[in-house]
């Protein structure tokens, strides 16, 4: 039974993919402002604050030679190539460069229940300014970034690439998403990620988590790829507030309730499906070691993840 917190105010599945030319003319004004206001935001918070951070946690695959040049004063003795010296009577440093090549995946909740709450801004807002700011600091690090949105299935796949451009093609396709199916599956999006996705990629799974039922996929999927959580809740997914008796509706299947918001008893009954879940699924992350990072609607994501950033950080360390 799915939760209330949802409100409104086989085969592979088919995927439409990045490949296809997203319908420019129906898309309003207002969402590339939108889309423009974000990208201002994320280019500030990347430059000014993640920008080292992330470099500093994703790195690449190793270190390799880039060149030899000639010894200047001040230069650490240790790079010295003795070898080269030997043959040239010159003094020469080595110099290397980080082999990044790292792929970036967004995976992203679209289903109603993002577009839905009690705010005036919603999940999905909130989700598509976080795949900017991380995808703004990959791209800046040579990485590519993808995107897979999904719903009760996958919905669309953009394959990984390069460039600020790109950037700006994820976060259009998070806020202008129109899945066609209704519901949440994660386990279909993790399915679908591990068929496409085959080399090692760094996996941001973004979602309210309210939900279950995907521990299989999950395991199977953070055997080949990093996987990063990133809850994006607001405050009625958690505790309903005292309003008396009012209608909820589930925005993905449409059936509404009575509810007396009223009473105690039905305020900690539906506090306590959610207490669960999150029991259920904080095991399942740490047995299979996945990070989970805990956002609201409305509140400053900001300190967020630079604590997830610094606490990686050490760990890579």
């Amino acid at each position: 039974m799915k939760l209330l917190s949802r409100l409104t105010r086989s085969a592979p599945p088919t995927v439409r993919t990045g490949d296809e030319t997203a319908p420019q003319a129906n898309i309003p004004s207002e969402l590339f402002d939108r889309v423009k206001a974000i990208e201002i935001r994320a280019r500030r918070l990347v430059n000014d604050l993640f920008l080292g951070e992330y470099h500093a946690v994703f790195r690449g695959r190793g270190i390799e030679f880039d060149e030899l040049r000639p010894y200047t004063p001040g230069d650490d003795v240790r790079s010295i190539d003795w070898k080269a010296f030997a043959r040239t009577g010159t003094p020469l440093i080595r110099r290397y460069r980080e082999d990044r090549d790292l792929t970036v995946v967004f995976l992203v909740d679209v289903s109603a229940s993002q577009s839905a709450g009690t705010l005036k801004r919603t999940k999905g807002d909130l989700a598509a300014e976080l795949c900017a700011v991380l995808a703004l600091a990959a791209i800046r690090n040579k990485d590519r970034v993808g995107l897979l949105l999904f719903a009760s299935k996958p919905e669309r796949y953009v394959r990984p690439a390069s460039g600020s451009t790109h950037v700006l093609r994820v976060v259009r396709e998070v806020l202008w998403a129109q899945p066609k199916t209704r519901g949440t599956d994660i386990g279909a999006a993790l399915e679908y990620l591990t068929g496409v996705q085959k080399r090692r990629a760094t996996v941001f799974l973004i979602s309210d988590f309210l939900t279950r039922d995907y521990a299989p996929q999950l395991r199977a999927a953070a055997g080949r790829h990093d996987i990063i959580a990133l809850r994006v809740r607001e405050t009625i997914d958690e505790a309903l507030p005292d309003a008396g008796i009012i209608t909820l509706a589930d925005a993905e299947t449409g059936v509404a309730v009575e509810v007396d918001t009223g009473s105690a008893s039905v305020r900690e009954a539906y506090a306590e499906q959610v207490r669960m879940l999150d029991s259920e699924r904080r095991y399942l992350f740490g047995s299979l070691g996945i990070d989970e990072i805990a956002l609201s609607v409305g509140t400053d994501y900001v300190p967020a993840l630079l604590r997830f950033f610094r606490r990686r950080a050490v760990g890579a360390a």
